[in-house]
């Protein structure tokens, strides 16, 4: 899956979101700065994203997925 793919996936079913995706075969590393994300847990944020990639990571065409979730006040800080 290229790496345009998995971007529009995430943009699609999180609006108003930034999405960073590189591929290293079937191994993804993506960054996801979103207002969805206010109040959740580290662990409610990646499981939001999971279940994006539930489809390609079942059948295979995603192997793993490193993944670092951020509200944009939390990017901010870190910028």
């Amino acid at each position: 899956m290229q790496p345009d793919q998995i971007k529009a996936l995430l943009l699609e079913k999180l609006e108003g979101s930034q999405v960073d995706v590189n591929v290293d075969g079937s191994h993804v590393n993506v960054v996801v700065i979103s207002s969805v994300f206010e109040g959740l847990s580290p662990v409610k944020k990646q499981q939001l994203v999971y279940a994006v990639l539930a489809e390609p990571i079942a059948s295979g065409v995603i192997h793993a997925v490193n993944m670092k979730t951020y509200t944009p006040e939390q990017w901010d800080k870190i910028q």
